[in-house]
């Protein structure tokens, strides 16, 4: 039997502050002790919670963004001699690297490459007919 839920309007506020700042749901179920279905279960049975989530999650997004600004700027410790660190760069690559795909999945709108040739309103993509012409070698002989 589920655990009943103590001040559920004051989680559910919550795991949107939390989504928001680009945290995991699966971290936040985590360290509250619930499940991430009960989450699941509020944004099925409230629309505007759902909405609200939504534009959390769009948020946090931009949140993890942001971050692989931070990491890229950190700058790699050094050794006695002056030498970088390179497997501290390595993973910092990793981290930027994984956050940018998992952002294109997630959010693949406003965060994946483009794969499809489109215009947009004001210069929009026109089909124009090429006229062909066979000029049959006889006729300009001299």
């Amino acid at each position: 039997m589920p655990r009943k839920i103590e001040n559920k309007e004051q989680l559910k506020a919550d795991v949107l502050e939390w989504i928001a700042s680009g945290e995991t749901l699966a971290d936040f179920c985590r360290e509250k002790g619930i499940d991430r279905g009960t989450v699941y279960k509020w944004r099925n049975e409230d629309e505007e919670f759902n909405t609200r989530f939504a534009r959390a999650r769009d948020n946090g997004y931009d949140q993890i963004a942001d971050s692989c600004f931070r990491i890229a700027d950190e700058m790699p410790p050094t050794d006695d001699n002056g030498r970088t660190d390179s497997g501290f760069v390595s993973w910092q690559k990793n981290r930027i690297y994984t956050r940018l795909q998992l952002l294109a999945k997630w959010d693949p709108k406003r965060y994946g490459e483009r794969k499809i040739l489109a215009g947009d309103q004001e210069a929009p993509l026109k089909v124009e007919a090429i006229e062909r012409v066979i000029v049959d070698p006889k006729i300009h002989e001299d």
